[in-house]
C-alpha cells in the first residue's frame, strides 16, 4: 500500500542488483543459484508469480553467457515443477519483456516471468475495477514455495 500511495521511494540502483544483497526472506528470494536467482514478483499477476533473474546486469537475453543461460533455463524448469506441486495450475505464462516498449518494468536487467494460470483466473475486478485480487499474502507464498525450491533445486 505504501508503494501504491507513492510513500515508498524507488531504489536509485537496479532493483534486481540490489535484491541479492538483502536477506532472502526480506527480498523474497526463493532460491540462489550460481548465476541466477529466483524471486517472487512483489506485484504478482497471480499467486506464485515469480521471476528468474541473472545476477549479471544486462538488458537482453542475447547478452547472457552460456553458463548463465543454461542455469536460467534449468531454474525455469524447476520453477514449473515447484509451482505445479504447490498450486496445481492448469497452465503457465512464461516470458520476457525486453525493453520498455515491450512492457519491461526494469528494462536494464533482463528477467523471466513465470505466472501460474487457472481457468477463470481473470474476473470482473480486473475488467471493471482495473484491480487484481490475490487471495494469498506474499509472505505466505514465500513460506509455501521456499522449501519446495530446496527440495527440487537443480544439480
Amino acid at each position: 500500500m505504501a508503494y501504491l500511495r507513492g510513500e515508498e521511494p524507488l531504489p536509485e540502483e537496479c532493483l534486481f542488483c540490489l535484491k541479492p544483497r538483502l536477506p532472502d526472506e526480506e527480498a523474497h528470494i526463493l532460491y540462489r543459484g550460481r548465476w541466477c536467482y529466483v524471486v517472487l514478483n512483489r506485484f504478482p499477476y497471480n499467486n506464485g508469480h515469480l521471476m528468474i533473474v541473472p545476477y549479471i546486469h544486462v538488458p537482453s537475453l542475447e547478452d547472457l553467457d552460456e553458463l548463465t543461460s543454461a542455469e536460467w533455463m534449468a531454474l525455469t524448469q524447476t520453477s514449473l515443477r515447484v509451482l505445479r506441486q504447490a498450486y496445481n495450475p492448469q497452465g503457465f505464462n512464461v516470458g520476457l519483456n525486453i525493453g520498455t516498449v515491450a512492457g519491461a518494468g526494469v528494462a536494464g536487467h533482463v528477467h523471466l516471468h513465470v505466472v501460474p494460470r487457472w481457468g477463470g483466473d481473470t474476473n470482473y475486478m480486473s475488467v471493471v475495477g482495473q484491480t487484481r485480487t490475490i487471495p494469498e499474502w506474499l509472505e505466505e507464498t514465500y513460506r509455501r514455495l521456499r522449501p519446495l525450491f530446496e527440495q527440487h533445486a537443480p544439480g
